[in-house]
């Protein structure tokens, strides 16, 4: 006995709705291997970005400029003047040495001033560190300013707080008058009585651009696979 609401077959998708599929899936396809080629010319930018900060860590310090932009960043410098130590901004810090403050003294010298972040204190040196008071000759890296503040939090002018190394800020807040428009991170020479410390500028790139690569392609040779299944299926 055979049942009237049995058909006799499964029915294969329409030549309409495996067009629609297939344009879908091929659109996939191109999305994700111009993902996958987009992250691998990241990865060259990133790679390149790496070898040039690297050369210019090993390379002599040259002498601080006046102005100085993001492809001067991490470029090692040294500069000459006096400290402003009464103009000294205190920056709230994380470091591998726990949490403290940055300190920032505006620097003087013969043609502009510049601040350094001559180092890290815990909260207990906050007043008891060092403060050079006759020229000295500092050498660090170059850093762009950090304007705004940090992470869900605002820098407060007015209460002299800082989560940030506002460069415009900090010379506005401390009526330092015009500055260059970036900071120096001093090096590790020490200072006397040990604070604060410097040297301990973070240089990291995060480079995943390669797997991130391999997976966009790895999802386009999935729809292709899909695709291929669908078609074969859709055949029979």
């Amino acid at each position: 006995m055979t049942d009237a609401g049995v058909g006799g077959g499964r029915r294969g998708r329409s030549p309409l709705t495996l067009a629609i599929l297939t344009a879908i899936g091929l659109a996939l396809v191109a999305g994700f291997v111009s993902l996958g080629v987009w992250q691998l010319q990241r990865r060259a930018w990133k790679l390149d970005l790496i070898a040039t900060v690297d050369a210019r860590l090993r390379a002599p310090p040259v002498a601080a400029p006046p102005s100085a932009d993001q492809s001067d960043v991490y470029r090692r410098v040294t500069a000459q003047g006096r400290f402003r130590n009464n103009r000294e901004t205190f920056v709230q810090a994380v470091t591998e040495r726990g949490p403290g403050y940055w300190v920032l003294t505006p620097l003087v010298g013969p043609n502009f001033t510049v601040l350094v972040n001559r180092g890290f204190v815990p909260p207990e040196k906050r007043q008891d560190h060092s403060r050079p008071e006759g020229p000295v000759r500092v050498t660090g890296l170059v850093r762009v300013t950090e304007p705004g503040g940090g992470f869900l939090r605002s820098n407060d002018p007015t209460a002299d707080r800082w989560y940030s190394r506002d460069v415009v800020a900090i010379a506005e807040a401390k009526r330092l008058g015009p500055v260059a428009p970036y900071f120096i991170d001093a090096d590790a020479s020490p200072n006397p009585g040990g604070y604060p410390v410097g040297g301990l500028t973070v240089v990291a790139f995060r480079n995943s651009h390669l797997s991130y690569a391999l997976t966009w392609f790895a999802l386009a040779l999935l729809t292709v696979v899909g695709l291929f299944i669908l078609w074969r299926r859709g055949r029979e």
